[in-house]
């Protein structure tokens, strides 16, 4: 009989999350290394290479690899012969070593659960309840998978119940075309199939804590169906063209996983979920003799990419920026921003909108007139630090709140992730603003360009409230110019095709 003391298995889950929210795994590295070197897309390689550095900086930093810290997802496998030394149910010590590590002084986490999902929304500030799962099997210890996963790679979440003869290549490559780029590729795709609805949700996600291994299945072949299905959907995800972040270039995945369960004969239950360029997993064992301590590292672990900027960037002065310069912008020039932004993402545009329905006016504070905004929600500085970690959130959220800020606000140009909608480019297009797109999975590398950061409306909604942000040669593409063009759209297309003359790729 095996006891687990209460503050060892709190002090085991907060110690985790601190560290899988600066270290990413060893396995994803090294395949986005060789994914690196691998990519021929220029927009795709420098993508990757903000990525990269952002990890190295954030592992000697111990500062978030992104600004989106996760939801918290653990898994259990609790021994028959555990004893609990403790007062608190599992699920409340879960969530009081999330509590710990998200407040950690030295290294605050963004909180970003929100209770009364349906009506209030309100922030719980400590990002709990932590989702958790149990199974209950023979032995004397816990076995722990846990995981932060970000909403934007959830949000691309996939599911289907296919018929028995239906064709599971043919579903995974008409739908992942569907999730675009707001997940921030290159990343992994966990898939499950069978058993019934919940269970091929389960498995699609406890799949993708599993060890990046592609290549090294490649290189010994396969030894059974399920990873001949593997091998076969990461060679055609790939050949769709879709790139880093969308762009376009020769890796969108760098693995898929496969769990499957046995399932009714009328039934074939399929889901796909896609890891993010942040993905933060970590997997360990309570044997009783104390809290676990989590193998820290080499930076030497890490390749030796450095991103710079693009010399042929424009340097563009934000205060004084007007729409005839936004105009003079073409789809996939790289920009470097100097100058004051403001920021917002969904619950800013939602009450910009409720105040615009009421007739109100914006506060006294807030003058988007001729300006540009970030969709961003930071994570909290530390130290000297102006603003925590601060990439950008899916762009497509906002795409229902596009009109209305471009028409009734004087805004002239976006800052966000991954491609926009239908709705959004045409708003883009009508008012001759402009999309720009910063790396998805480069947050504290992203935030070494903003220099000073004050609140100026909403500071209720936390994370969620409008900052103005003073930057230095912020990094952006343009992705959607006042044309309406589109390099979400022109990108994988050109390398969907140069894929099909590649003879080692096609």
């Amino acid at each position: 009989m095996t006891t687990i003391k209460q503050a060892d298995f709190i002090q085991s889950i907060a110690d985790a999350l601190q560290h899988i929210s600066y270290y990413h795994p060893l396995d994803y590295i090294h395949a986005l290394a060789d994914a690196y070197e691998r990519e021929q897309s220029p927009a795709a390689k420098d993508a990757i290479a903000q990525i990269l550095t952002n990890s190295r900086m954030c592992a000697e930093g111990h500062r978030p690899i992104c600004q989106d810290t996760g939801i918290v997802v653990v898994f259990l496998k609790v021994g028959m012969d555990v004893r609990w030394d403790a007062t608190l149910s599992v699920q409340e010590m879960v969530n009081e070593g999330v509590r710990r590590a998200y407040s950690l002084p030295e290294n605050v986490l963004r909180a970003s659960i929100v209770a009364d999902p349906a009506f209030t929304r309100k922030n719980t500030r400590d990002n709990t309840p932590a989702v958790v799962h149990y199974e209950i099997v023979p032995g004397n210890t816990v076995e722990v998978k846990l995981a932060a996963k970000g909403g934007g790679s959830e949000n691309k979440s996939k599911f289907a119940m296919l018929n028995p003869g239906d064709n599971i290549v043919d579903w995974v490559m008409k739908t992942v075309p569907l999730m675009g780029a707001g997940w921030c590729p290159p990343g992994m795709l966990g898939i499950g199939i069978g058993g019934t609805a919940e269970k091929a949700m389960l498995m699609a996600k406890e799949s993708l804590m599993e060890h990046i291994d592609m290549a090294q299945l490649k290189e010994r072949g396969p030894q059974n169906k399920i990873e001949e299905l593997r091998i076969e959907l990461c060679d055609k995800i790939n050949a769709l063209g879709i790139g880093a972040q969308g762009l376009g270039g020769l890796s969108t995945v760098l693995d898929v996983k496969i769990f499957d369960f046995p399932t009714h004969a009328a039934s074939k239950p399929i889901a796909m979920i896609p890891n993010c360029a942040a993905t933060r997993h970590a997997h360990f064992t309570l044997d009783g003799s104390g809290a676990v301590q989590l193998p820290v590292p080499s930076l030497s672990d890490w390749p030796a990419v450095t991103w710079r900027p693009d010399v042929n960037a424009k340097h563009v002065d934000l205060d004084t920026l007007t729409t005839e310069i936004v105009a003079t912008w073409n789809a996939g020039d790289r920009l470097l921003l100097n100058g004051k932004l403001l920021t917002g993402r969904d619950a800013a545009h939602k009450r910009i909108a409720d105040l615009f329905a009421k007739g109100e006016p914006l506060p006294d504070t807030v003058d988007f007139t001729n300006r540009v905004i970030y969709y961003v929600g930071p994570v909290d500085p530390v130290r000297d630090e102006a603003v925590g970690p601060a990439g950008p959130t899916t762009a497509t959220r906002m795409d229902g709140f596009t009109e209305m800020m471009l028409a009734q606000t004087g805004l002239i140009a976006m800052i966000g992730k991954a491609e926009r909608g239908p709705t959004g480019v045409e708003a883009i297009r009508k008012h001759k603003a402009a999309y720009l797109m910063a790396v998805g999975g480069a947050a504290y590398l992203v935030s070494k360009a903003i220099r000073a950061s004050r609140v100026v409306a909403f500071e209720d909604l936390g994370m969620e409230a409008i900052y103005e942000f003073d930057v230095h040669d912020m990094p952006v593409t343009v992705a959607v110019d006042a044309s309406g063009n589109n390099v979400h759209e022109t990108g994988p297309r050109e390398w969907q095709a140069k894929i099909r003359q590649l003879p080692v790729l096609a």
